[in-house]
């Protein structure tokens, strides 16, 4: 690469691609991490400062810090965002105008996958949005004559010369490039935006120098976007501990993101750490042994000793904790093992080697990517950053090693309802409107299907809190389905595992009504009485009667009560004090949004009770200590009233 193709300024970098291409830029970008904000938002001021020119983005996921409503919640959350973001943080701009209903006519923005409800009232990104499997994209991608592709990459200065890292998301970059150069199209400018604090990674996730065109190292560059770490509740930790018992050793191992998932990745970190409480714990939630039927012929009770292999799209936190806990351990080799392996010297018959976790996109923490850096020092066949066609599906010529490293699969996945039948709802809502996208949840499911001995397992918690009130999660019908009901497997709620392979519809949904919340069975089951889809005479068993919050709170209580069920499990970005503070802010919200949690806060408001310890340190993180009017003389007891209620 020469000096003119390399760039600091990112101004200037910006001028350069658009002076090149021309007045019309259709650019690519890649998901979450591996976007670089800062040329993006130079380009999209070059474009929206002259109306003669168009930009048409490609992407997926773009992540933007979150915008906090006035009152409390900015009270909040404004200091804790600039502390864990840093103060010079940068947002897409073209995300934020968009969630505000702002893009300017001459820019587009087509996203395959959208965080998780940010775009649900922004019509340009509704109409706008393309629903792919995230196998599909880089086909798809291929025919929308994309003049450039820009990227946050790493960079090593080697003997052999300079070489580039796609670090967090070779995903699609080299798919969608191969594709365009074997279809006989130009091969779009690909930009290589370098980024200090980025984690190189080797193996298949590296290319040499030539690979772009351009480079731009900029002077200074913001910190990574890095998720904050959430909290644990009651009924997350019951459902983790349900599916943590699925997983069989020297199996292979898929997760996503969230709350969800850390519970699962605990309860398996449980059952390796502390086996006899676990299964105590476990005996509590399920006094009938439906999950211990399942452990005993599909998944396991007995700590790790052989160990799971990792494929999954997305690396995230979870699979860190794994392999600090010794369950992320069982390698599996690949051709590109061999030959690292080969060219050090360490192959041997008598040699442990290949990796044990593969993964084709990652996003976490400050410590998880700090975690990456150091691995690739200390081990770095570990990790297979790769392409997402060798990670989400099993066809092409990796076909029959995938099937091998797989063996044993557990696919979970997170969705936000599910019928009686079996569909999964996970993207979009009835009235059509996306909250997320598809992503690779459908390629999981598939997959799991075709594996000898792959499960799909979808995770959902059996209630959610709506207008009205509580709501049920599992419904007899739904006006979309993400999952489909022939391809239906398994899900797990805090009140069990329903395994509907195989079954019948009203064998379905008997194991769906097993593991509803007590306060929904009895009208779902008289609706599916009323089509035809259950024996008339069927009647509720007394033990589904139990599956209620205060039930599992007793039933869990023992642990909790020890500490053994943190919030926090995985350590948090919040300091004590607004630890304190975030489930006394969170039933504020709570009761705000019904008629009768009002109520509920007016009482709580008129007799608020005695002080608690930490209190006023609370108020003094809120600024509401020393309050300078009526509003924020409410405001401060409103929250005292909060914290008071224990």
């Amino acid at each position: 690469m020469s000096p003119e193709q390399c760039h600091t300024d990112t101004e200037a970098c910006a001028q350069h691609i658009a002076e090149r291409l021309g007045p019309d830029l259709r650019i690519a970008a890649p998901l979450g991490l591996g976007k670089p904000h800062g040329l993006l938002n130079a380009l999209y001021r070059l474009t929206t400062a002259d109306t003669s020119r168009s930009l048409t983005l490609y992407t997926a996921l773009s992540l933007t810090r979150p915008q906090p409503a006035p009152g409390l919640e900015a009270r909040f959350l404004t200091p804790f965002l600039a502390r864990h973001f840093g103060e010079d943080a940068e947002d897409p701009a073209y995300a934020v105008d968009q969630a505000r209903n702002a893009l300017p006519s001459n820019v587009a923005v087509h996203e395959f996958y959208m965080q998780s409800g940010a775009l649900l009232r922004s019509p340009s990104a509704q109409r706008n949005y393309i629903s792919q499997n995230y196998t599909h994209v880089a086909r798809d991608l291929a025919v929308q004559d994309i003049n450039a592709l820009v990227q946050l990459v790493a960079r090593r200065e080697t003997p052999e010369g300079v070489r580039y890292s796609l670090s967090c998301n070779p995903d699609l970059t080299l798919d969608f490039i191969d594709r365009v150069v074997q279809s006989g199209k130009p091969r779009p400018l690909c930009v290589a935006v370098v980024h200090p604090d980025l984690p190189y990674i080797s193996g298949h996730a590296e290319v040499t120098q030539d690979y772009f065109d351009l480079e731009l190292r900029p002077d200074a560059s913001p910190p990574l976007f890095a998720l904050p770490r959430q909290p644990i509740d009651i009924v997350e930790y019951a459902l983790g501990m349900h599916a943590s018992a699925l997983v069989r050793d020297a199996g292979c191992l898929q997760i996503g993101i969230g709350a969800l998932s850390d519970a699962l990745v605990y309860g398996l970190r449980w059952r390796q750490q502390d086996n006899m409480q676990w299964r105590r714990a476990l005996v509590a939630l399920d006094p009938r042994g439906g999950t211990h039927a399942l452990a005993a012929r599909m998944g396991g009770l007995a700590p790790f000793r052989t160990g799971l292999y990792g494929a999954s799209e997305m690396v995230m936190d979870g699979f860190m904790h794994l392999q600090r806990a010794g369950i992320l351990k069982r390698r599996a080799w690949d051709d590109l093992d061999l030959e690292r392996a080969a060219a050090s010297g360490r192959l041997s018959p008598e040699t442990p080697g290949g990796h044990y976790l593969r993964g084709a996109f990652f996003l976490g923490s400050h410590e998880l990517y700090a975690w990456l850096a150091a691995l690739e020092d200390e081990d770095p066949d570990a990790l297979d950053m790769c392409r997402v066609s060798n990670v989400n599906q099993l066809y092409g010529d990796h076909q029959a090693l995938a099937s091998l490293q797989r063996r044993g699969a557990r696919f979970f996945n997170t969705c936000m309802m599910a019928t009686l039948v079996g569909e999964a709802v996970s993207d979009t809502l009835e009235n059509g409107e996306v909250v997320s996208g598809v992503g690779g949840q459908y390629n999981f499911v598939a997959m799991a299907h075709e594996l000898p001995e792959g499960r799909s397992v979808l995770l959902l918690r059996s209630t959610r809190r709506g207008r009205s009130g509580v709501e049920t999660n599992i419904r007899w019908n739904y006006g979309h389905a993400t999952i489909p009901r022939h391809l239906r497997d398994m899900f797990v709620t805090e009140y069990g595992v329903a395994d509907l392979r195989g079954k019948t519809d009203s064998e379905c949904i008997e194991a769906m009504l097993a593991i509803s919340d007590a306060r929904f069975i009895d009208a779902l089951c008289a609706e599916a009485k009323s089509h035809g889809k259950l024996a008339a005479d069927f009647q509720v068993p007394e033990r589904w009667r139990n599956n209620r919050p205060e039930h599992l709170r007793a039933a869990l209580a023992p642990w909790q009560n020890k500490g053994l069920l943190p919030a926090f499990p995985f350590g948090s970005d919040f300091t004590e004090i607004e630890q304190r503070l975030l489930p006394a802010l969170n039933w504020l919200k709570d009761s705000s949004a019904t008629w009768r949690g009002k109520l509920a806060l007016l009482r709580a408001v008129l007799g608020p009770g005695a002080p608690v310890e930490g209190e006023d340190e609370a108020l003094a993180r809120m600024e509401l200590d020393q309050p300078a009017g009526i509003g924020e003389r409410l405001q401060g007891r409103l929250l005292r009233a909060a914290l008071r209620r224990g």
